[in-house]
């Protein structure tokens, strides 16, 4: 059974070092805004030794929630869906209608993800990513099989009141 934190109960320093090593930094640079991962809600999986080993974040705004990161360590294992889950439940809660996430056009594993889970592609947004290059200037060129890294998915999950997409 995975234990699910709230964020805000961790370390923040643990944060900071946990999307160091997988993005690089905290800040996130996409189309919707530039976000400090540090900062926002979220949840997270922690191992016995107290390190993070799956994370979320998002934002709430009038009628949906916009998933910001999710990144888990050894992937596979139901870190990712549980996660996810969380939020929606919270989304749900909060009276959202849908769940939003926005990824790279080189990231088909969150592409494959995304979709097993009920959200849909709803826009592509050609050369967002030279934009975001522009104010993050570490984001790599080439991406995951070699593909260009140029455009962002914007992928959508309808929620409606019984909680399902």
């Amino acid at each position: 059974m995975l234990k699910i934190y709230a964020i805000e109960n961790l370390p923040k320093n643990k944060m900071i070092e946990f999307f160091k090593l997988h993005w690089g930094s905290p800040e996130m640079v996409i189309s919707s805004g530039v976000y400090d991962c540090s900062t926002l809600d979220g949840f997270a999986v922690v191992n016995e030794e107290v390190e993070i080993i799956g994370l979320i974040t998002y934002i709430m705004r009038t009628n949906e929630c916009e998933i910001i990161s999710l990144d888990s360590v050894d992937k596979g294992k139901g870190k990712g869906t549980a996660l996810v889950q969380e939020v929606e439940k919270l989304a749900m809660k909060k009276k959202c209608t849908r769940i939003k996430v926005i990824t790279t056009n080189d990231n088909l594993l969150a592409l494959k993800f995304y979709q097993k889970r009920g959200f849909f592609i709803s826009k592509i947004i050609n050369h967002a990513v030279e934009k975001a290059r522009a104010l993050k200037p570490e984001i790599p060129l080439i991406g995951y099989d070699g593909i260009p890294i140029r455009d962002e998915l914007v992928l959508i999950k309808p929620l409606n009141e019984r909680g399902l997409g």
